[in-house]
């Protein structure tokens, strides 16, 4: 696998030495092919006549029918675009050189853009389709490969069901967008098909592609009954808030307050609205849930969902959640606490100590725009060693937006903590430190502790290269 420009030029020396296409490079891979293109015009300043290396040791010959397909894959890169043109000519009697011709459908000499495009015509099949799908697709980005991806396209929309599965499986997003996009507007896959790739897939436009197209493809309830289980049981937030709108079309609407709690923000903003078009109240729902601080079985997204669409009056049910035992209401209270502009420093400030590191995380979060009116000395007592880790991320979080001599001090403190972020964060917050007037009264104490620092800092970036470079053991 070719990884730089530089891995590029090397292959084209490789070739000109006669090398096989196969072991210079991994052919099935598209970046290849555009690495090796690029690297076979590299020139280097200091080379005589300013000519790549390989043109230097191995020049082609006048007459191309006598090359070899290594040779004449350089030929196809060629600075020269008669060469580049004569050489697409002569590639039809190696197919493996395909790849190359479907970038010279993009070169920026005409003459050579129409003869690769001609032999891209006539060669390209529903089985080379499948292989050059994602270097065409890397081609069509250019400002001149649309080309090949029309052709790509029609070729692919006369191919079979069982053909373009590889495509859906492809691991290069861009080539599954493609397929399921000449899937859709061909109709080869039935709803339940869509709903289960939406559900699968990682890519969210995928996501969005599948899933609209199996809401839209069902013209009866029995559809319906068959798609959205798939769409609401997904994984992924943007199948099942597709599937939550999809419950209102589907004449299924009261379905959608159960998601009212769901864990995404997308697929709780999807269920309220499906609920008000049948008529219900969420902000009453809510309520309704959250007034019960000890119900272990209070959902967390019922917590979160109550800030956003209630005003700061529902802070009131908020606050009690602050003690609830499941650690996800705790830290989804003081979410809604702080969406709610709701955030006071005396029921947060025991939360700093909580054994969840998402609680912490949360409550952080909301104090960081009091962080003035945090009291230095306590925050410093929670950097210390024998607190919990994420305990001393969130102190030092706050500590060091309070900032101050105090902040200063912990940073230069933690310079040799054992822990790697709390280490790095404290050296970069020091690096960037400049003294306020409110710590220039501190005197030779800010300059000497900055100095410090910032040398234990430069020490320890020292040492990583050197260990990074096997110099250090």
């Amino acid at each position: 696998m070719l990884e730089g420009i530089e891995d590029g030029t090397a292959a084209a020396m490789r070739l000109a030495e006669g090398a096989p296409l196969q072991d210079t490079l991994d052919v099935s891979d598209p970046d290849d092919w555009l690495i090796l293109d690029a690297g076979a015009r590299e020139v280097a300043w200091y080379r005589p006549r300013f000519l790549p290396e390989w043109e230097i040791s191995a020049p082609l010959p006048a007459d191309l029918t006598q090359l070899g397909e290594s040779r004449l894959a350089l030929a196809l890169c060629h600075r020269d675009g008669r060469i580049r043109q004569e050489a697409v000519r002569q590639s039809a009697r190696y197919p493996g050189l395909l790849p190359l011709t479907v970038i010279r459908c993009a070169d920026w000499a005409a003459p050579v853009r129409e003869c690769a495009r001609q032999l891209l015509r006539e060669a390209l099949d529903a089985d080379s389709a499948l292989d050059l799908a994602p270097l065409v697709l890397r081609v069509g980005r250019r400002s001149r490969g649309a080309f090949g991806v029309d052709v790509l396209g029609q070729v692919l929309r006369r191919a079979t069901h069982g053909q373009l599965i590889a495509l859906f499986a492809d691991p290069d997003r861009i080539v599954r967008r493609f397929a399921y996009r000449l899937a859709i507007e061909g109709r080869l896959l039935r709803p339940a098909e869509l709903a289960r790739a939406a559900a699968s897939d990682e890519d969210t436009v995928v996501q969005d592609l599948c899933a609209t197209a199996a809401l839209k493809a069902p013209g009866d309830e029995e559809a319906y009954e068959e798609v959205l289980p798939l769409l609401l049981s997904a994984r992924n937030p943007r199948t099942r808030s597709a599937g939550v709108t999809g419950l209102r079309r589907a004449g299924q609407s009261e379905q959608a307050e159960s998601f009212l709690s769901d864990r995404s923000a997308l697929v709780r903003a999807c269920a309220r609205y499906v609920v008000r078009q049948l008529g219900g109240d969420p902000v009453a729902w809510y309520r309704e849930r959250c007034t019960a601080p000890d119900d272990l079985e209070l959902p967390a997204g019922a917590v979160i969902g109550l800030a956003e669409c209630g005003n700061r009056v529902d802070a009131g049910l908020l606050w009690p959640l602050l003690a609830h035992p499941v650690a996800g209401v705790r830290a989804r209270a003081v979410a809604g606490l702080r969406a709610l502009d709701c955030v006071a420093v005396e029921q947060l400030w025991p939360l700093l100590g909580d054994p969840a590191a998402s609680v912490v995380r949360e409550t952080a979060l909301a104090l960081l725009p009091l962080a003035k009116e945090l009291p230095a000395d306590r925050l410093l007592e929670r950097i210390g060693s024998g607190h919990p880790r994420h305990v001393r991320v969130g102190a030092f979080r706050l500590l060091n937006a309070r900032g101050g001599i105090e902040a200063l001090r912990a940073a230069v403190g933690l310079l040799k903590d054992p822990d790697a972020k709390l280490r790095t964060w404290a050296g970069q917050s020091v690096q960037r430190r400049h003294p306020s007037p409110d710590e220039r009264r501190y005197g030779p104490e800010v300059g000497d502790l900055l100095d410090r620092s910032r040398h234990l800092f430069s020490g320890h970036v020292l040492r990583r290269r050197r260990w990074e470079a096997g110099s250090d053991s």
